[in-house]
């Protein structure tokens, strides 16, 4: 069976902090309802559904996501940064013949408006999950390698029985992940190739 591995979006694969600000900074405009867009860009991972039951009243909250997901596609996709790696990670597994996906707590839709952005072509994308339900995924698809930034990208590795490779460029620190549960833990997706080369050694 071909490797297969498994990629986070936010803060693994792409910077959507500045994007994401924008577009938190338009909604509250909008709406009229203060949100501390630093704040939340600091705490990406959960489902937006989660980060906006900080700013609105529970009855709203889904007509707020819906909103945020359009203005996300004008305001946030051409403001993001790819990581340093990410596309040479990609490549990595291409070159030994693997099979790569995302997997990624972001709706679909905008993420895949990034991968276009960004030129990464993906055997398969699932959006709208998060933690051991990135298990769900990353099984139905064989994933043996699970990659991302977050704990919960670290348990929902763990959920697959997928390798979990953690990488600092969130919000948690490479002492915090490896305590997690990470199999390894890299600085950034630069240290990925190498990796690689060593875990299929």
């Amino acid at each position: 069976m071909a490797l297969t591995v498994g990629f986070d979006l936010d803060m693994t694969l792409l910077d959507t902090r500045p994007g994401i600000r924008t577009t938190y900074d338009v909604l509250a405009a909008e709406t009229g309802t203060f949100i501390d867009s630093e704040l939340a860009v600091s705490r990406l991972g959960p489902p937006l559904v989660h980060e906006l039951a900080h700013w609105f009243p529970a009855d709203r909250v889904e007509a707020v996501a819906d909103r945020y997901r359009e203005l996300y596609a004008e305001h946030a996709v051409s403001g993001s940064l790819e990581l340093p790696g990410a596309l040479a990670a990609v490549a990595a597994v291409r070159a030994v013949g693997g099979r790569v996906l995302v997997i990624t707590g972001k709706w679909e839709p905008n993420a895949r408006r990034h991968l276009d952005a960004l030129g990464l072509e993906v055997d398969a994308l699932v959006g709208d999950l998060w933690a051991e339900t990135k298990g769900d995924a990353l099984r139905e698809h064989g994933a043996h390698v699970y990659v991302g930034d977050h704990l919960g990208d670290i348990r929902g590795a763990r959920a697959a029985g997928a390798v979990a490779v953690g990488v600092a460029t969130g919000p948690y620190s490479a002492a915090e992940l490896a305590a997690a549960g990470a199999d390894a833990v890299l600085r950034d997706l630069t240290e990925f190739p190498g990796w690689l080369t060593a875990h299929l050694n």
